[in-house]
């Protein structure tokens, strides 16, 4: 089984919830799952729009690295108040991801 960072997503992962875009409505909404096996987390969010994209182009990253996104990935805006359900190195959750 091959992890998504070798380009191949695994067949098989184990998701927790960890979090959904508080008092949201019923249809697409921020949200953040754990993958358990890998510690990754996987987020729904809104998709950056061009002038978001322009401007981490030009603001970059770390001297010698490309400012381009490449195919197989994306880059999002999540919203601040999501930061809550980023896991903390103790483990814990801020929030009952409940959404409302």
């Amino acid at each position: 089984m091959r992890s998504a960072h070798d380009g191949a997503w695994r067949a098989v992962m184990r998701l927790k919830f960890l979090g959904i875009y508080p008092n949201t409505p019923d249809d697409g909404s921020p949200t953040i799952w754990l993958d358990e096996d890998t510690g990754d987390l996987v987020i729904q969010s809104y998709r950056a729009d061009e002038a978001t994209m322009r401007q981490c182009r030009e603001v970059g990253s770390v001297p010698g690295h490309s400012t381009d996104v490449p195919d197989h990935e994306t880059v999002v805006r999540l919203p601040a108040n999501m930061l809550q359900f980023i896991p903390r190195p103790d483990g814990e959750v801020r929030s009952d991801n409940t959404g409302s």
